[in-house]
């Protein structure tokens, strides 16, 4: 599983909402922007500003292969519910598929909260819920079933996404626009797509599902796609504000 193809594949999937978010936060204006939970530069690697760029990540391997594709940001390694850097400093912080991975994901945003600046700006950019995950045909929602358990079992809060808005509320954010990724809904996978969805899968279930049962639900999941039935859809929510 190529981690750098997935994660500029979900970067792809809010292209329009961060520029939209960017400019309305200043972006271009701003002395230093924070990404926490980088991964592996997928979204540092876009940003157009002038602005020190940081990057903060748990993962050494992720933080070894940011450095190649954001060789312009400061990257440093974290913990995303202890950040390792002095208060009211950032002008954005944001994160991006991050919040559901975390611990405990309202320390996450206070924490967030202190490193950023007075009337600076918190941007959670794609928190999804998985457990309203569609899958059509209705033979293929067994798929997200399967594809959920494994994601609680790597750690993943499954529900994140439908609780963001909530989160900001309780770690003392005013927020100011909050909703789901327009563009997605009743989406048909295109082949490439499909193609990307599948290595996911295929990491996620190998060891959990039967090869022979993973290989079958493959075969009626291409079967759809080429009859132009096949939709899947998992709501994404987004939040922004201010400290």
């Amino acid at each position: 599983m190529n981690w750098h193809t997935r994660y500029i594949q979900q970067a792809q999937w809010t292209r329009e909402l961060r520029e939209y978010l960017f400019e309305k936060s200043g972006s271009k204006n701003a002395r230093r922007i924070l990404e926490v939970g980088c991964g592996t530069g997928a979204i540092l690697s876009t940003l157009e500003t002038s602005a020190a760029i940081h990057g903060l990540d748990l993962d050494r391997a992720s933080l070894s292969e940011a450095r190649l594709h954001a060789p312009q940001a400061w990257l440093t390694r974290g913990d995303t519910i202890e950040l390792p850097y002095a208060s009211d400093i950032f002008d954005i912080t944001f994160c991006h598929f991050l919040l559901l991975w975390t611990k405990n994901p309202l320390q996450s945003l206070l924490e967030m909260k202190r490193v950023t600046k007075p009337n600076g700006y918190i941007l959670a950019l794609a928190e999804p819920d998985y457990s309203a995950r569609v899958d059509k045909p209705a033979e293929l929602s067994q798929l997200g079933k399967w594809q959920n358990e494994s994601l609680k079992r790597q750690g993943a809060d499954i529900h994140l996404g439908a609780q963001l808005a909530n989160l900001f509320y309780q770690a003392g954010i005013k927020i100011i626009e909050t909703g789901t990724i327009q563009g997605r809904e009743n989406e048909a996978l295109q082949p490439d797509e499909w193609e990307k969805e599948w290595a996911v899968l295929e990491s996620d279930l190998t060891g959990i599902v039967p090869q022979q049962e993973i290989r079958h639900m493959k075969i009626l999941d291409k079967k759809a796609l080429t009859a132009g039935e096949r939709v899947l859809f998992v709501p994404t929510f987004f939040a922004w504000g201010q400290v």
